[in-house]
C-alpha cells in the first residue's frame, strides 16, 4: 500500500499538477478504477479519487477515456458531480465528491424499504435522462455502477460504456463484453447475439433489463445471473408488476425505466412516499407559493426516524436553513431545523447550525425570535459558554423590552435555561437590571414569572448581593395587586430561606409575611403559613443555640445591692417588673393619713391620715448608690428657688418621717386618698408652685449617710410633696437627708461617709419637675411601652 502511494506521488510530480491528497483505498467491486478517499488541498475539503493505471490495464483504456469524456460532459443532479481531472500516458485521475459504493450498504443491510425506494427513483430518474434527453445507452447499469454521497443520495458512476445510440462507432458495440462481470448482467439477447443486436432493439432495452436486475439485487444482496431475472424475492408487492416487464426475455416487450418510472409515481404507487415527494420540493423551497411551503414543511414535520439521516444533515438542513434566513420558511422551517439537529454531531452542529442561531438572534422578526427562545433549551447544551455569554445573551436581552408581551414573557423564561452559561458579572449586572425592569411589568403575569425567576435562580446570584436583591423584590411582590404574584412571592421566600442569615428572616422578612396571614384569598393565606413556618422553624433553631444572655456575670461583694437598671434573674418573670420595681416598692408600706402643714408650721386639722415613715436603714449596712440612682434622684429635687429655712416644726416632721413604720392599715389608701390633685390629676406636677412661700428656717446636717438599698425612695417623696401641697404647710426636708443623733445628714454618692459639715447657707427648696427631659439618657426607657 505504501509502495502503491509514492507510486502515485512520483507520477504526480510527473505530470500536470493535481491539488488534491490521496488518502484511503477504498474497496469496491471489480472494476477498471481504483477508488481512494482523498482531499483538496486548498481547504482541506472531502473528495474522492479514481485512477486508472494506464501502464497495468492499456487494453481497457478506451473505457477509462470514454468514462473521463462523459463524466465531464454528462451534467444531472442523479450523476457524479467531478471536481477535477489529470490525464497523462500514464494514469487518469478524475476528482468527484466524496462518495461511497452502494455496495457497502447492501452488504451490510443498512438500507431501509423507504430509503431503498428513494434511491431507486433517483436512479431512474438519472436513466431516464440518459434514454430520452441524452439519447444514449448507459450499458452497465448494476449495483457497482451506483454510489452514495455525503448526503446520502444516490449517485450514477459506471460510465465506461456509455454511448450515443446515434454515433455509429460508439464504445459499446466493441468495448461492451470488456466490462468486468458483463456476462452476468447482460441482456438475454445480447448474450445470443452479442452487443451489435442493440441496434435491433429499442436503445431503452438494455438499461430496462439492468434496472430490472439492480432492483432485485439491493433487495436481495446480490444478483448471481439471469436464471435470478423475474423472481420477486424481497421486492415490495406493489414493484412485481413494473419488476417483471422491465426483466422479460423479449426486449421489445419491455418497458422503459421512464415508463416504470411514471408507474410508480402513480397515486398510491410504489414512489409515492413522503420522502420521495421532500426530495423533490426541498430543491425548490425558496420559490414556493406560501401555501405551498407550508404544505411542504407539514410533510417534513412528519416524517418518521428510519429515513436517511444524512440525506437530512447533507441536502435537507442547508436548504431549511436558508429558507429560514432568507427564504421566508419561518418558524415551522427552523422547528424542522431542530428536529434533524438532534441527529447532528457536536461538530456538525457547531458547523452548520450555530452561526445560523447566532444571526437569528439578531434578526428583528417576532415570530422568530420567539421560535428561537421556544427551541433553546434543545439546543442549549451545545453551544459553548462563551457564545451565548458574548453573542446571544447581547441579542436576546431586547426581548425584555419589546413591547410585545408574548416576547417580553419568552426572554423571561429563557433565563432559566441559559442562567448557567452566563458569567457571573452579566448575571449581577445586566440580567438583574433588566429583571428588575420586568419585575415592575405592566402584565401581572409577567411580573408573576419574574418572581419565579428570581426565586430558581437565586443560587447562581452573587453572595454579597443576593440577600438585598431577594428581598427587595419579594417584598415587592407581596404588595402585588396580583393574587398570584403574591402567592408566588411567599412560594419564592419559602424556597430561598436558606439564602437569609437568621437576624434578616426575624427583622426583614417575617414582618412583610405577617400581612399576608390575614390576606383577602385563601391561597395567599395557606402559603402565608407555610412560609411563616419555614423561617420560624429556622429562627426557633438558632435562639436554641444562643446563649441565655450575654451580660457579664454580676459582680457581688459585701454591702452592694443590685443595680437598679440591671435587669435581675429573680424579675425575669415580668418583662417590666425591673423597670417599674422602684416606683412600687416603697408605696405598698405607706400607713396612716396623710398631714399636710401650713405655711406657720402648724398642722392643719384632722381628717387626713398621716404618712408613716419609712423604715431606718441598718447603720452597719453600707450600700454603694448606683449613677443610675444619682441621676433619677438629681432629676426629682432640681429647682431654681431657694428654699425657707427649716422651722422645728419641720424637723419634727423629718424626724417622724424617718421614724420606723407602723404597721400598714390598708395598702391600697396610699393612691386613693391623694385628694389634692386637680379634675386632670396633674397637682402633683405643681407640687412647688407655693413652695416659696414658706418661710426660711436654718437646716441642720449630720455626717450619717443615709441609703434606702439602692433604690430611691420615692413613696417617702411622694408623701413629703403630699404634706407640703396644703396652704400654710410646713415643706420637709428633700430625700437623702437623715436624722442622726438630733440632726439632718446629706447622702452622697461615695463609697465612704462624708465628714460632718455644718451648713452655712439655707437649704434650697427644690421644685418638682415631672416632666421627662428631652436630653435626659434614660429619656426613651419607656417608649417601647
Amino acid at each position: 500500500m505504501d509502495f502503491l502511494k509514492s507510486a502515485v506521488a512520483s507520477a504526480i510530480a510527473q505530470g500536470p499538477p493535481f491539488p488534491y491528497t490521496f488518502g484511503d483505498k477504498v474497496d469496491i467491486d471489480a472494476s477498471i478504477w481504483t477508488l481512494y478517499n482523498g482531499t483538496r488541498r486548498a481547504d482541506g475539503s472531502n473528495c474522492s479519487i479514481f485512477s486508472f493505471d494506464v501502464t497495468a490495464n492499456k487494453a481497457r483504456l478506451p473505457l477509462a477515456k470514454n468514462a473521463l469524456k462523459k463524466l465531464r460532459t454528462m451534467r444531472h443532479p442523479g450523476v457524479i458531480r467531478v471536481l477535477d481531472t489529470v490525464e497523462t500516458d500514464t494514469y487518469i485521475y478524475i476528482a468527484t465528491e466524496r462518495v461511497v459504493p452502494l455496495r457497502w450498504h447492501v452488504k451490510r443491510k443498512s438500507l431501509s424499504p423507504e430509503t431503498i425506494k428513494w434511491g431507486l427513483y433517483s436512479i431512474a430518474r438519472t436513466i431516464k435522462f440518459i434514454n430520452d434527453e441524452g439519447s444514449s445507452i448507459h450499458g452497465s447499469l448494476r449495483v457497482a455502477s451506483i454510489y452514495t454521497s455525503e448526503s446520502g443520495e444516490w449517485k450514477l458512476g459506471g460510465f465506461e460504456i456509455l454511448s450515443n445510440v446515434k454515433d455509429d462507432e460508439a464504445v459499446i458495440y466493441t468495448y461492451g463484453s470488456l466490462v468486468p462481470d458483463s456476462a452476468r448482467y447482460t441482456p438475454p439477447e445480447l448474450a445470443r447475439s452479442g452487443w451489435d443486436a442493440i441496434k435491433k432493439s429499442p436503445h431503452s432495452a438494455v438499461d430496462a433489463y439492468n434496472f430490472g436486475t439492480t432492483i432485485f439485487e439491493v433487495f436481495n444482496g446480490d444478483f448471481m445471473g439471469g436464471d435470478q431475472a423475474g423472481q420477486t424475492k424481497g421486492i415490495p408487492p406493489s414493484m412485481h408488476a413494473g419488476y417483471k416487464r422491465l426483466v422479460n426475455a423479449n426486449p421489445k416487450a419491455r418497458i422503459t425505466v421512464g415508463t416504470f418510472l411514471e408507474q410508480g409515481r402513480r397515486s398510491g404507487g410504489f414512489f409515492d412516499s413522503s420522502l420521495i415527494k421532500l426530495t423533490e420540493g426541498i430543491d425548490n423551497l425558496g420559490v414556493k407559493s406560501e401555501t405551498e411551503r407550508e404544505e411542504f414543511l407539514e410533510d417534513l414535520d412528519q416524517l418518521t426516524d428510519d429515513f436517511p439521516e444524512d440525506f437530512f444533515k447533507m441536502k435537507i438542513l442547508p436548504e431549511l436553513l436558508k429558507s429560514v434566513e432568507f427564504g421566508g420558511g419561518g418558524p415551522k422551517a427552523f422547528s424542522v431545523v431542530m428536529k434533524i439537529a438532534t441527529k447532528l454531531t457536536n461538530e456538525d452542529f457547531e458547523a452548520k447550525v450555530q452561526p445560523v442561531v447566532i444571526r437569528l438572534f439578531g434578526n428583528p422578526d417576532r415570530a422568530i425570535r420567539v421560535c428561537l427562545l421556544d427551541n433553546l433549551p434543545v439546543m442549549i447544551d451545545r453551544l459553548p459558554q462563551k457564545v451565548v455569554n458574548d453573542k446571544i445573551f447581547p441579542q436576546m436581552v431586547s426581548g425584555f423590552t419589546d413591547i410585545a408581551p408574548v416576547v417580553r414573557e419568552q426572554t423571561l423564561k429563557s433565563v432559566l435555561v441559559i442562567i448557567n452559561k452566563l458569567s457571573d458579572r452579566t448575571i449581577n449586572g445586566e440580567l438583574l437590571k433588566y429583571l428588575a425592569k420586568t419585575a415592575n411589568d405592566e402584565q401581572p403575569g409577567i411580573r408573576t414569572n419574574t418572581t419565579i425567576c428570581l426565586g430558581k435562580i437565586a443560587k447562581n446570584l452573587g453572595t454579597s448581593s443576593r440577600a438585598k436583591v431577594l428581598i427587595a423584590a419579594f417584598t415587592r411582590s407581596l404588595r402585588d395587586p396580583f393574587v398570584h404574584a403574591r402567592n408566588a412571592a411567599l412560594m419564592a421566600l419559602a424556597a430561598t430561606s436558606e439564602y437569609f442569615t437568621e437576624e434578616e428572616c426575624a427583622t426583614r422578612i417575617l414582618p412583610v409575611i405577617c400581612p399576608s396571614l390575614i390576606d383577602k384569598e385563601k391561597l395567599v393565606r395557606d402559603q402565608a403559613n407555610k412560609a411563616m413556618e419555614v423561617y420560624l422553624q429556622r429562627i426557633r433553631k438558632a435562639a436554641a443555640a444562643m446563649p441565655d444572655t450575654v451580660q457579664p456575670p454580676p459582680q457581688t461583694t459585701e454591702g452592694a445591692g443590685p443595680r437598679m437598671s440591671t435587669p435581675q434573674p429573680s424579675e425575669a418573670s415580668s418583662w417590666a417588673g425591673w423597670a417599674i420595681s422602684s416606683f412600687t416598692n416603697k408605696l405598698s408600706a405607706a400607713s396612716g393619713e396623710m398631714q399636710t402643714s401650713t405655711s406657720n408650721g402648724t398642722p392643719t386639722p384632722t381628717g387626713q391620715r398621716a404618712i408613716s415613715p419609712s423604715p431606718v436603714p441598718d447603720p452597719s449596712r453600707r450600700v454603694t448608690s448606683t449613677s443610675s440612682a444619682s441621676a433619677l434622684h438629681r432629676q426629682a429635687v432640681k429647682s431654681p428657688s431657694p428654699a425657707p429655712p427649716l422651722s422645728r416644726n419641720s424637723s419634727t416632721s423629718a424626724a417622724e418621717y424617718f421614724k420606723d413604720p407602723e404597721p400598714a392599715d390598708d395598702d391600697g389608701d396610699a393612691w386613693g386618698d391623694m385628694g389634692d390633685m386637680d379634675d386632670d390629676g396633674n397637682a402633683f406636677f405643681d407640687a412647688s408652685s407655693d413652695s416659696t412661700k414658706t418661710t426660711k428656717k436654718e437646716p441642720t446636717a449630720s455626717s450619717q449617710p443615709f441609703d434606702d438599698g439602692s433604690e430611691p425612695d420615692f413613696a417617702g417623696w411622694l408623701a413629703a410633696q403630699a404634706k407640703k401641697s396644703g396652704p400654710g404647710g410646713s415643706k420637709s426636708l428633700p430625700k437623702g437627708l437623715t436624722k442622726t443623733n438630733g440632726k439632718a445628714t446629706t447622702t452622697t454618692t461615695a463609697k465612704k461617709p462624708l465628714p460632718t459639715k455644718t451648713a452655712s447657707k439655707p437649704v434650697v427648696a427644690k421644685k418638682i419637675d415631672m416632666k421627662p427631659k428631652e436630653t435626659d439618657d434614660d429619656d426613651g426607657w419607656g417608649d417601647g411601652w
